[in-house]
């Protein structure tokens, strides 16, 4: 008896470990996107963007987005060529043989925040910041874990004690993160009126980057609806017919 007793405290401690590595499990959130009919927010895929821009890029890049593409989530050309042309981009070599520094154009990718991996653990004491490109596609739980993530710092319980560094996370795997909260009540002043909380932030943010992690899901998912359209139309006509030919047949 004192053998199982033991045997399922120890499973019981093995659950409560394999929890706390694995982070609690974020609440659902609502999401415009979802589903066969979701579509993006435009005004908070904007709010997402001054988000990104003022709270995230200087530690986090989105590799796989080109300033040209902002035209999707509403802002029109000489908007994009403003946003681009306040970002400094290396090109080259000159005539001279030399790199040189210009303005962003629309066909540029966005600026990474640092040249390389190493300067990027240099400048966030040993971390690697994500990629953000595909971020809600890479993580479990997809958009609600990364929402999760931006809300879930809290005070450290009593008992846990955090290595140096690090910041308690309900929603992280292990619950100890190395990024300090990126978002703060009011930190964005957004430009529509929008009361910036910490949790509107994260919302529209998650939005813009579900967003740059599939910029072509709302025409994907109008093709599906065509398609499907097509099929049940298709399959009447067919039904059709094969009443008509075999009409005569008993």
């Amino acid at each position: 008896m004192r053998r199982l007793i033991s045997a399922v405290a120890l499973l019981l401690a093995f659950g409560a470990a394999a929890e706390a590595a694995e982070g609690a499990k974020p609440p659902a959130q609502h999401w415009s996107f979802s589903g066969i009919f979701g579509t993006f927010d435009r005004a908070s895929l904007q709010r997402g963007f001054q988000v990104y821009k003022e709270s995230c890029a200087a530690c986090h890049a989105v590799n796989m987005l080109f300033y040209r593409d902002l035209k999707g989530i509403g802002y029109q050309e000489d908007d994009i060529k403003a946003i681009a042309a306040q970002a400094k981009v290396m090109d080259g070599p000159n005539d001279a043989g030399e790199m040189f520094e210009r303005a962003g154009r629309p066909s540029d990718k966005f600026v990474r925040p640092f040249a390389n991996e190493n300067a990027a653990r240099a400048g966030n004491n040993g971390a690697l910041p994500v990629d953000l490109s595909m971020v809600t596609k890479a993580r479990v739980g997809g958009p609600d874990y990364v929402y999760g993530v931006l809300t879930g710092y809290v005070q450290t319980p009593a008992g846990v004690t955090l290595m140096e560094g690090m910041n308690y996370n309900a929603y992280f795997p292990g619950h100890q993160i190395a990024m300090p909260p990126p978002l703060q009540a009011d930190g964005v002043p957004y430009q529509d009126g929008t009361k910036a909380t910490v949790e509107q932030q994260a919302k529209d943010v998650v939005t813009f980057l579900a967003w740059a992690s599939e910029p072509t899901l709302e025409a994907r998912k109008q093709m599906g609806i065509k398609v499907l359209l097509f099929l049940i139309v298709m399959t009447g006509i067919l039904y059709a017919a094969k009443r008509k030919v075999w009409a005569s047949v008993h």
